[in-house]
């Protein structure tokens, strides 16, 4: 994509996947009428969750920690959330909120892994780690059934985005063009799952004779 910086794009994409994290664990917090310190606990492991698992695997630097900004900017989401009106933050945007996540943070995991010298397939591993972790964790601390032990697609969202980035970039489309394609792929696979409940067969077992 001429006159895009492709590090300016995958920046972007990790900026948004952080912050719609932090807001889907947000909203998770005052759904739950907890109180502003566990909304912002809640804001701060769901935005940073996954990429903290994905920096851990491939051997960098836990991003989070060397820069103060993420934590704050979770914490201010969280603030957000917490003292705006209630009718502000109902129907379903927590998981629309947590569909974008799970799109742009999938495909910077996938780009920072190959970045570090990953190669490709543990790479979409890592990229679907970074995109699913923070919204596990979240749902584990919320009590609540995880979306990944649910049937709804989900995961194959975030191997999507990461899988089809892989692929355009293999085939020389730049990076910019791949993570842009790549996300709003698993963007639009997920948020069809969430419009018509789209989900994948659940194992049935053998059937009795």
């Amino acid at each position: 994509m001429p006159g895009v910086d492709k590090a300016l794009i995958i920046w972007l994409l990790d900026l948004v996947g952080i912050g719609v994290f932090a807001l889907s664990g947000a909203l998770m917090a005052v759904r739950l009428r907890q109180t502003l310190v566990t909304a912002s606990f809640f804001a701060l492991v769901t935005g940073v969750g996954g990429g903290s698992v994905r920096d851990l695997l491939i051997g960098a630097p836990v991003f989070w920690v060397h820069d103060g900004a993420i934590a704050a900017m979770c914490i201010a989401i969280a603030v957000v959330v917490w003292v705006t009106p209630e009718r502000w933050w109902r129907g379903q945007l927590l998981e629309w909120a947590d569909a974008v996540g799970l799109a742009g943070y999938a495909v910077f995991g996938t780009a920072k892994a190959i970045a570090w010298g990953v190669p490709p397939a543990p790479a979409l591993l890592m990229g679907v780690i970074t995109g699913c972790v923070g919204g596990t964790i979240r749902d584990v601390l919320a009590g609540v059934p995880s979306i990944i032990m649910r049937p709804e697609v989900y995961v194959t969202a975030a191997a999507l985005a990461s899988g089809l980035f892989l692929l355009l970039e293999w085939l020389g489309t730049g990076t910019a063009v791949a993570a842009i394609v790549g996300a709003l792929a698993g963007f639009s696979l997920r948020g069809a799952a969430i419009h018509w409940s789209l989900g994948l067969p659940a194992y049935r077992g053998a059937k009795s004779g």
